[in-house]
């Protein structure tokens, strides 16, 4: 699928923006310089379940194993979908695999895909270390999560861009995809407006 809204595009005029992708992918980095473009709030869901809770990503899949860890999380992806005002929220990659999740994403969100490559995402990935999943082999680990995360990434998405090419001599590789993610966006509600 080419970079660009898809068929699902904007399910409300002005909805929160969630990115959503495979660690790595840029959702943190990439939602931070969107939302000063559309002048919205931002809002990682990994560092505010941590801000709200006192724990970190990794002490919640210690103590809590990853089950207990995702119920926390879509708790906390449905408040922030509840909250008045459109935010841009960067979501945490494996939000999707929750049913009551996506069926929230679906309804009252609009979606980005940032869709990237297993050996992009390795060479990102390994420079944080607050990512348990990718504790054993990272190449493997995300070839894994690839494989079962893609259809559900497919199922939610409204606009899917792939980020490797942003990184392949653009001088400013984020600013660009940034820009790119919200001229998507802003074209995605556009559309909604004349349904």
């Amino acid at each position: 699928m080419a970079d660009g809204p898809s068929t699902g595009a904007a399910r409300r005029t002005v909805a929160p923006v969630v990115l959503v992708g495979l660690m790595g992918s840029g959702k943190s980095t990439v939602g931070r310089r969107l939302a000063s473009r559309l002048d919205r709030p931002f809002v990682d869901a990994d560092d505010e379940l941590v801000r709200r809770t006192g724990r970190t990503v990794r002490e919640w899949f210690a103590e809590e194993g990853e089950p207990g860890f995702r119920v926390a999380e879509a708790e906390l992806v449905a408040d922030l979908l509840a909250a008045p005002g459109p935010a841009v929220i960067a979501a945490g990659g494996g939000a999707v695999v929750t049913p009551s999740t996506r069926a929230l994403l679906t309804e009252r969100a609009l979606v980005v895909w940032l869709r990237a490559g297993v050996p992009f995402l390795v060479s990102r990935a390994r420079r944080k270390a607050h990512r348990p999943l990718l504790d054993d082999d990272p190449a493997t680990v995300l070839a894994r999560l690839e494989a079962e995360r893609t259809p559900l990434y497919e199922e939610v998405a409204d606009v899917v861009v792939d980020v490797e090419g942003f990184h392949h001599g653009a001088e400013k590789p984020k600013r660009a995809l940034a820009a790119r993610v919200a001229e998507l966006v802003l074209e995605a509600e556009a559309e909604a407006v004349h349904r």
